[in-house]
Protein backbone atom coordinates (compact mmCIF):
# COMPACT_ATOMS: atom_id res chain seq x y z
CA UNK A 1 0.00 0.00 0.00
CA UNK A 2 1.33 3.52 -0.99
CA UNK A 3 2.75 4.97 2.51
CA UNK A 4 1.67 8.59 1.41
CA UNK A 5 -0.74 9.17 4.14
CA UNK A 6 2.11 8.11 6.90
CA UNK A 7 4.75 11.33 5.47
CA UNK A 8 3.21 13.92 7.23
CA UNK A 9 5.23 12.08 10.06
CA UNK A 10 8.15 13.43 8.64
CA UNK A 11 7.34 16.48 10.15
CA UNK A 12 8.79 15.78 13.87
CA UNK A 13 6.07 18.79 15.10
CA UNK A 14 3.20 16.98 13.72
CA UNK A 15 4.15 13.76 14.90
CA UNK A 16 4.52 15.43 18.43
CA UNK A 17 1.47 17.26 18.31
CA UNK A 18 -0.67 13.94 16.87
CA UNK A 19 0.70 11.39 19.53
CA UNK A 20 -0.17 14.79 22.27
CA UNK A 21 -3.77 14.22 20.07
CA UNK A 22 -3.96 10.98 20.58
CA UNK A 23 -3.27 10.50 24.54
CA UNK A 24 -5.92 13.66 24.64
CA UNK A 25 -8.52 11.83 22.93
CA UNK A 26 -8.32 9.18 24.41
CA UNK A 27 -8.67 10.51 27.96
CA UNK A 28 -11.45 13.24 27.02
CA UNK A 29 -13.60 10.02 25.64
CA UNK A 30 -12.62 7.82 28.57
CA UNK A 31 -13.52 10.93 30.78
CA UNK A 32 -17.28 11.18 29.13
CA UNK A 33 -17.98 7.43 29.52
CA UNK A 34 -16.07 7.30 32.82
CA UNK A 35 -18.99 10.22 34.16
CA UNK A 36 -22.04 8.47 32.26
CA UNK A 37 -21.62 5.09 34.24
CA UNK A 38 -20.56 7.07 37.43
CA UNK A 39 -23.58 9.08 37.52
CA UNK A 40 -25.63 6.06 36.71
CA UNK A 41 -24.42 4.32 39.49
CA UNK A 42 -24.75 7.08 41.95
CA UNK A 43 -28.39 8.48 40.88
CA UNK A 44 -30.10 5.72 38.89
CA UNK A 45 -31.43 8.61 36.85
CA UNK A 46 -31.34 8.53 33.20
CA UNK A 47 -32.37 11.82 33.62
CA UNK A 48 -28.89 12.89 35.44
CA UNK A 49 -27.41 11.21 32.71
CA UNK A 50 -29.12 13.29 30.36
CA UNK A 51 -27.88 16.32 32.66
CA UNK A 52 -24.07 14.49 32.30
CA UNK A 53 -24.71 14.68 29.18
CA UNK A 54 -25.54 18.04 28.65
CA UNK A 55 -23.10 19.45 31.00
CA UNK A 56 -20.70 17.96 27.71
CA UNK A 57 -22.39 20.19 24.78
CA UNK A 58 -24.12 23.47 26.85
CA UNK A 59 -20.38 24.66 27.08
CA UNK A 60 -20.18 24.33 23.26
CA UNK A 61 -23.29 26.71 22.73
CA UNK A 62 -22.01 29.52 25.46
CA UNK A 63 -18.06 29.44 24.81
CA UNK A 64 -17.89 28.17 21.33
CA UNK A 65 -17.00 31.13 19.11
CA UNK A 66 -16.20 33.39 22.64
CA UNK A 67 -13.43 30.71 23.21
CA UNK A 68 -12.42 30.90 19.49
CA UNK A 69 -11.50 34.41 19.75
CA UNK A 70 -9.53 34.96 22.70
CA UNK A 71 -7.17 31.43 20.82
CA UNK A 72 -6.76 33.29 17.87
CA UNK A 73 -4.89 36.10 20.50
CA UNK A 74 -2.84 33.40 22.25
CA UNK A 75 -0.72 31.24 21.28
CA UNK A 76 -2.07 27.63 20.44
CA UNK A 77 0.64 25.51 21.50
CA UNK A 78 0.44 27.14 25.22
CA UNK A 79 -3.40 26.97 24.76
CA UNK A 80 -3.13 23.08 24.41
CA UNK A 81 -0.71 22.69 27.26
CA UNK A 82 -2.79 24.70 29.64
CA UNK A 83 -5.83 23.63 29.21
CA UNK A 84 -4.47 19.48 29.33
CA UNK A 85 -3.13 20.24 32.66
CA UNK A 86 -5.75 22.13 33.90
CA UNK A 87 -7.86 19.23 33.50
CA UNK A 88 -5.85 16.70 34.60
CA UNK A 89 -5.85 18.74 37.74
CA UNK A 90 -9.96 18.98 37.86
CA UNK A 91 -9.52 15.07 37.30
CA UNK A 92 -7.24 14.26 40.46
CA UNK A 93 -9.89 16.73 42.39
CA UNK A 94 -12.67 14.76 40.74
CA UNK A 95 -11.04 11.62 41.72
CA UNK A 96 -11.75 12.42 45.52
CA UNK A 97 -14.90 13.58 44.71
CA UNK A 98 -16.57 10.67 42.88
CA UNK A 99 -19.63 10.96 45.93
CA UNK A 100 -20.41 14.09 45.68
CA UNK A 101 -22.80 14.28 42.57
CA UNK A 102 -23.01 18.02 43.10
CA UNK A 103 -19.28 18.34 42.69
CA UNK A 104 -18.93 15.90 39.70
CA UNK A 105 -21.46 18.13 37.80
CA UNK A 106 -19.41 21.01 38.27
CA UNK A 107 -16.32 19.31 37.50
CA UNK A 108 -18.02 17.77 34.16
CA UNK A 109 -19.22 21.49 33.18
CA UNK A 110 -15.69 23.41 33.99
CA UNK A 111 -13.83 20.44 32.07
CA UNK A 112 -16.08 21.35 29.01
CA UNK A 113 -15.65 24.75 28.73
CA UNK A 114 -11.74 23.84 28.75
CA UNK A 115 -12.48 21.65 26.21
CA UNK A 116 -13.92 24.72 24.11
CA UNK A 117 -10.77 26.23 24.48
CA UNK A 118 -8.54 23.02 23.33
CA UNK A 119 -11.17 22.45 19.97
CA UNK A 120 -9.98 26.16 17.98
CA UNK A 121 -5.90 25.14 18.77
CA UNK A 122 -6.21 21.89 18.14
CA UNK A 123 -7.04 21.52 14.08
CA UNK A 124 -5.45 25.14 13.37
CA UNK A 125 -2.22 24.37 14.84
CA UNK A 126 -2.08 21.59 11.93
CA UNK A 127 -0.58 24.38 9.07
CA UNK A 128 1.76 25.76 11.61
CA UNK A 129 3.63 22.42 11.91
CA UNK A 130 2.67 20.48 8.50
CA UNK A 131 3.74 21.66 4.67
CA UNK A 132 1.07 22.59 2.82
CA UNK A 133 1.57 19.25 0.26
CA UNK A 134 1.16 17.13 3.49
CA UNK A 135 -1.83 19.07 4.75
CA UNK A 136 -4.71 16.00 3.50
CA UNK A 137 -2.35 13.35 4.56
CA UNK A 138 -1.98 15.30 8.26
CA UNK A 139 -5.86 15.87 8.31
CA UNK A 140 -6.04 12.30 7.77
CA UNK A 141 -4.46 11.53 10.54
CA UNK A 142 -5.86 13.57 12.64
CA UNK A 143 -9.04 12.00 11.49
CA UNK A 144 -7.51 8.87 12.30
CA UNK A 145 -6.26 9.74 16.30
CA UNK A 146 -9.93 11.29 16.82
CA UNK A 147 -11.81 8.79 15.29
CA UNK A 148 -9.62 6.04 16.59
CA UNK A 149 -9.61 7.41 19.82
CA UNK A 150 -13.63 6.96 19.92
CA UNK A 151 -12.99 2.99 19.29
CA UNK A 152 -10.12 2.60 21.96
CA UNK A 153 -12.18 4.28 24.90
CA UNK A 154 -15.12 2.40 23.92
CA UNK A 155 -13.12 -1.09 23.98
CA UNK A 156 -10.95 -0.55 27.73
CA UNK A 157 -13.76 1.91 29.33
CA UNK A 158 -15.23 -0.81 30.57
CA UNK A 159 -12.15 -3.01 31.62
CA UNK A 160 -10.83 -0.07 32.78
CA UNK A 161 -13.14 0.45 35.54
CA UNK A 162 -13.51 -3.07 36.67
CA UNK A 163 -9.40 -3.58 36.79
CA UNK A 164 -9.00 -0.41 38.53
CA UNK A 165 -12.43 0.74 40.20
CA UNK A 166 -13.37 4.67 39.76
CA UNK A 167 -10.71 6.42 41.95
CA UNK A 168 -7.46 5.29 40.10
CA UNK A 169 -9.37 5.24 36.79
CA UNK A 170 -9.78 8.54 37.00
CA UNK A 171 -6.37 8.94 38.32
CA UNK A 172 -5.16 7.13 35.16
CA UNK A 173 -7.49 9.32 32.83
CA UNK A 174 -5.23 12.63 34.31
CA UNK A 175 -1.77 10.79 33.69
CA UNK A 176 -2.92 10.44 30.11
CA UNK A 177 -3.93 14.46 30.07
CA UNK A 178 -0.32 15.42 31.55
CA UNK A 179 1.41 12.76 28.97
CA UNK A 180 -0.18 14.72 25.52
CA UNK A 181 0.88 18.25 27.29
CA UNK A 182 4.00 16.89 27.44
CA UNK A 183 3.88 15.79 23.84
CA UNK A 184 3.04 18.87 22.78
CA UNK A 185 5.45 20.62 24.62
CA UNK A 186 8.02 19.31 22.24
CA UNK A 187 6.45 21.08 18.98
CA UNK A 188 8.42 23.75 17.42
CA UNK A 189 6.16 25.53 14.81
CA UNK A 190 6.89 26.71 11.76
CA UNK A 191 6.03 30.07 12.32
CA UNK A 192 4.49 31.72 15.32
CA UNK A 193 0.83 32.97 16.01
CA UNK A 194 0.03 36.09 14.45
CA UNK A 195 0.34 39.22 16.92
CA UNK A 196 -2.25 41.52 16.87
CA UNK A 197 -0.65 44.99 15.45
CA UNK A 198 -3.46 47.62 14.91
CA UNK A 199 -5.56 49.46 18.16
CA UNK A 200 -8.66 47.53 16.81
CA UNK A 201 -7.28 43.80 16.59
CA UNK A 202 -5.71 44.20 20.02
CA UNK A 203 -8.54 45.32 21.52
CA UNK A 204 -11.14 42.18 22.03
CA UNK A 205 -14.56 42.57 20.66
CA UNK A 206 -16.47 39.13 20.22
CA UNK A 207 -19.08 40.61 18.32
CA UNK A 208 -17.19 42.71 15.67
CA UNK A 209 -15.09 39.27 15.74
CA UNK A 210 -18.02 37.42 15.23
CA UNK A 211 -19.23 39.49 12.28
CA UNK A 212 -15.79 39.23 10.74
CA UNK A 213 -15.91 35.74 10.85
CA UNK A 214 -19.35 35.11 9.21
CA UNK A 215 -18.51 38.14 6.96
CA UNK A 216 -15.20 35.35 5.86
CA UNK A 217 -17.91 32.62 5.49
CA UNK A 218 -20.79 34.44 3.42
CA UNK A 219 -18.04 35.87 0.91
CA UNK A 220 -15.99 32.64 0.84
CA UNK A 221 -18.43 29.31 -0.66
CA UNK A 222 -15.76 26.63 0.19
CA UNK A 223 -15.81 27.84 3.88
CA UNK A 224 -19.02 28.31 4.22
CA UNK A 225 -19.80 24.46 2.87
CA UNK A 226 -17.04 22.82 4.72
CA UNK A 227 -18.87 23.99 8.20
CA UNK A 228 -21.81 23.25 7.57
CA UNK A 229 -21.22 19.95 6.43
CA UNK A 230 -18.56 19.19 9.12
CA UNK A 231 -21.63 20.58 11.61
CA UNK A 232 -23.95 18.34 9.61
CA UNK A 233 -22.03 15.16 9.80
CA UNK A 234 -21.24 15.56 13.79
CA UNK A 235 -25.25 16.34 14.30
CA UNK A 236 -25.70 13.19 12.62
CA UNK A 237 -23.55 11.34 14.99
CA UNK A 238 -24.81 13.06 18.05
CA UNK A 239 -28.45 12.14 16.39
CA UNK A 240 -27.75 8.42 16.07
CA UNK A 241 -26.54 8.41 19.55
CA UNK A 242 -29.65 9.92 20.45
CA UNK A 243 -31.74 6.90 18.74
CA UNK A 244 -28.92 4.05 19.79
CA UNK A 245 -30.72 2.82 22.67
CA UNK A 246 -33.84 2.37 21.19
CA UNK A 247 -32.52 1.10 17.61
CA UNK A 248 -30.57 -1.84 19.85
CA UNK A 249 -33.64 -2.61 21.63
CA UNK A 250 -36.44 -2.39 19.45
CA UNK A 251 -34.48 -3.02 16.29
CA UNK A 252 -31.54 -5.42 16.94
CA UNK A 253 -33.52 -7.00 19.88
CA UNK A 254 -30.36 -6.72 21.55
CA UNK A 255 -29.23 -5.72 25.08
CA UNK A 256 -28.02 -1.95 25.09
CA UNK A 257 -24.93 -2.61 26.33
CA UNK A 258 -24.12 -4.88 23.56
CA UNK A 259 -24.50 -1.86 20.81
CA UNK A 260 -20.82 -0.37 21.18
CA UNK A 261 -19.43 -2.98 20.25
CA UNK A 262 -21.70 -4.16 17.50
CA UNK A 263 -22.35 -0.69 16.07
CA UNK A 264 -19.90 2.12 17.26
CA UNK A 265 -16.66 0.08 16.95
CA UNK A 266 -17.28 -0.73 13.53
CA UNK A 267 -18.10 2.27 12.40
CA UNK A 268 -14.63 3.73 13.99
CA UNK A 269 -12.95 1.17 12.35
CA UNK A 270 -14.56 2.25 9.35
CA UNK A 271 -13.47 6.02 9.87
CA UNK A 272 -10.03 5.04 10.27
CA UNK A 273 -10.13 2.62 6.80
CA UNK A 274 -11.75 5.63 5.65
CA UNK A 275 -9.20 7.93 6.10
CA UNK A 276 -6.35 5.62 4.96
CA UNK A 277 -8.00 5.01 1.76
CA UNK A 278 -9.09 8.58 0.74
CA UNK A 279 -5.55 9.92 0.98
CA UNK A 280 -3.55 6.71 -0.51
CA UNK A 281 -6.14 6.44 -3.82
CA UNK A 282 -8.02 9.99 -3.83
CA UNK A 283 -5.79 12.31 -2.52
CA UNK A 284 -5.70 14.28 -6.43
CA UNK A 285 -9.21 14.08 -6.67
CA UNK A 286 -11.43 17.02 -6.04
CA UNK A 287 -12.29 17.77 -2.14
CA UNK A 288 -15.71 18.92 -2.80
CA UNK A 289 -16.54 15.60 -5.41
CA UNK A 290 -15.35 13.45 -2.07
CA UNK A 291 -17.60 14.91 0.19
CA UNK A 292 -20.32 14.53 -1.94
CA UNK A 293 -19.80 10.73 -2.05
CA UNK A 294 -19.16 10.21 1.44
CA UNK A 295 -22.60 12.11 2.34
CA UNK A 296 -24.46 9.70 -0.25
CA UNK A 297 -22.75 6.86 1.01
CA UNK A 298 -24.10 7.78 4.64
CA UNK A 299 -27.76 8.63 2.87
CA UNK A 300 -27.88 5.00 1.61
CA UNK A 301 -26.26 3.40 5.14
CA UNK A 302 -28.94 4.92 7.17
CA UNK A 303 -31.73 4.11 4.55
CA UNK A 304 -30.87 0.43 4.91
CA UNK A 305 -29.84 0.27 8.28
CA UNK A 306 -33.47 -0.53 9.75
CA UNK A 307 -34.44 -3.13 7.21
CA UNK A 308 -31.01 -5.50 7.91
CA UNK A 309 -33.61 -8.19 8.85
CA UNK A 310 -35.24 -8.00 5.83
CA UNK A 311 -32.34 -8.09 3.67
CA UNK A 312 -31.06 -11.35 5.49
CA UNK A 313 -34.11 -13.01 4.99
CA UNK A 314 -33.54 -12.51 0.98
CA UNK A 315 -33.10 -15.16 -1.47
CA UNK A 316 -29.38 -14.75 -2.77
CA UNK A 317 -28.81 -14.06 1.34
CA UNK A 318 -29.57 -17.54 1.81
CA UNK A 319 -27.98 -18.60 -1.33
CA UNK A 320 -24.46 -17.68 -0.10
CA UNK A 321 -25.51 -18.83 3.32
CA UNK A 322 -26.34 -22.33 2.13
CA UNK A 323 -22.33 -22.38 0.88
CA UNK A 324 -21.20 -20.78 4.19
CA UNK A 325 -20.18 -22.67 7.68
CA UNK A 326 -23.58 -22.17 10.10
CA UNK A 327 -21.00 -20.08 12.47
CA UNK A 328 -20.40 -17.33 9.74
CA UNK A 329 -24.04 -17.43 7.75
CA UNK A 330 -24.66 -13.74 7.18
CA UNK A 331 -27.21 -12.62 9.99
CA UNK A 332 -29.34 -9.11 10.41
CA UNK A 333 -26.03 -8.08 12.72
CA UNK A 334 -23.57 -8.63 9.86
CA UNK A 335 -25.54 -6.54 7.81
CA UNK A 336 -25.84 -4.14 10.44
CA UNK A 337 -21.69 -4.46 11.08
CA UNK A 338 -21.15 -3.86 7.47
CA UNK A 339 -23.62 -0.87 7.33
CA UNK A 340 -22.04 0.76 10.35
CA UNK A 341 -18.68 0.21 8.71
CA UNK A 342 -19.78 1.95 6.10
CA UNK A 343 -21.30 4.90 7.94
CA UNK A 344 -17.35 5.18 9.10
CA UNK A 345 -16.04 5.73 5.60
CA UNK A 346 -18.46 8.15 4.47
CA UNK A 347 -17.98 10.15 7.84
CA UNK A 348 -14.17 10.04 6.92
CA UNK A 349 -14.81 11.65 3.36
CA UNK A 350 -16.79 14.42 5.06
CA UNK A 351 -14.50 14.84 8.06
CA UNK A 352 -10.77 14.90 5.70
CA UNK A 353 -11.63 16.85 3.03
CA UNK A 354 -13.44 19.43 4.76
CA UNK A 355 -11.11 20.22 7.44
CA UNK A 356 -8.49 20.33 4.64
CA UNK A 357 -10.66 22.76 3.04
CA UNK A 358 -10.99 24.93 6.12
CA UNK A 359 -7.69 25.58 6.71
CA UNK A 360 -6.16 26.25 2.97
CA UNK A 361 -8.69 29.12 2.42
CA UNK A 362 -8.19 30.63 6.26
CA UNK A 363 -5.42 32.85 7.64
CA UNK A 364 -4.16 31.52 10.67
CA UNK A 365 -6.04 34.81 12.29
CA UNK A 366 -9.74 33.78 11.42
CA UNK A 367 -8.92 29.93 12.35
CA UNK A 368 -9.48 29.84 15.62
CA UNK A 369 -12.66 31.66 15.10
CA UNK A 370 -13.80 29.72 12.47
CA UNK A 371 -13.40 26.37 14.47
CA UNK A 372 -15.00 27.92 17.90
CA UNK A 373 -18.13 29.19 15.28
CA UNK A 374 -18.16 25.81 14.10
CA UNK A 375 -17.79 24.37 17.75
CA UNK A 376 -21.02 26.84 18.94
CA UNK A 377 -22.95 26.13 15.67
CA UNK A 378 -22.98 21.99 16.72
CA UNK A 379 -23.91 22.46 19.82
CA UNK A 380 -27.09 24.80 18.70
CA UNK A 381 -28.37 23.19 15.66
CA UNK A 382 -27.89 19.51 17.55
CA UNK A 383 -30.08 20.41 19.74
CA UNK A 384 -33.31 20.51 18.28
CA UNK A 385 -32.58 17.25 16.04
CA UNK A 386 -31.58 15.40 19.61
CA UNK A 387 -34.95 16.46 21.29
CA UNK A 388 -37.13 15.81 18.07
CA UNK A 389 -35.80 12.61 17.38
CA UNK A 390 -36.07 11.38 20.87
CA UNK A 391 -40.35 11.80 20.89
CA UNK A 392 -40.37 11.08 17.11
CA UNK A 393 -38.52 7.73 18.00
CA UNK A 394 -41.67 6.58 20.12
CA UNK A 395 -44.16 8.40 18.36
CA UNK A 396 -43.14 6.54 14.63
CA UNK A 397 -40.51 4.15 15.56
CA UNK A 398 -36.94 4.18 15.59
CA UNK A 399 -36.68 2.42 11.71
CA UNK A 400 -38.41 4.92 10.45
CA UNK A 401 -36.43 8.16 11.81
CA UNK A 402 -33.23 6.49 10.86
CA UNK A 403 -34.58 6.10 7.28
CA UNK A 404 -36.04 9.88 7.24
CA UNK A 405 -32.54 11.12 8.39
CA UNK A 406 -31.26 8.69 5.53
CA UNK A 407 -33.49 10.22 2.76
CA UNK A 408 -32.41 13.88 3.99
CA UNK A 409 -29.17 13.19 3.85
CA UNK A 410 -29.46 12.08 0.00
CA UNK A 411 -31.82 14.91 -0.45
CA UNK A 412 -28.67 17.09 1.03
CA UNK A 413 -26.14 15.36 -1.47
CA UNK A 414 -28.16 16.41 -4.39
CA UNK A 415 -27.85 19.67 -3.67
CA UNK A 416 -24.29 19.71 -3.36
CA UNK A 417 -23.94 18.01 -6.81
CA UNK A 418 -26.43 21.47 -7.87
CA UNK A 419 -24.15 23.83 -6.50
CA UNK A 420 -20.42 22.41 -7.17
Amino acid sequence: MDTYILRAFSERSFLYLWIGEVFTQVSTNLFNFFLIIIVFKLTSSNTAVSGIVLSFTIPAILFGSIAGAYVDRWDKKKVLIITNVIRALLLVVLAFSLNNIVMVFIISFVFSILVQFFIPAESPMIPLVVRQKYLLAANALFGLAIFGSILIAYIISGPLLILLQPVKTALFIAIMLFIGAAFISLIKPHHHYAKPHTKEEKELNIFRDLKNTIALMSRTKEIFRSLLLLALSQILILTLATVAPGYATQVLKIPVEEFPLLFVAPAALGMVIGAIVLVNFFRHRSKEKIITVGIFLSGLALILLPFGSKIASRDFVQIINSFLPHIISITTFHIMIVLAFLLGIANSFVFVPANTILQEKTSEEFRGKIYGFLNMAIGVLSLLPIIIVGGLSDLIGVGAVITGLGISLLFIGFVQIFVN
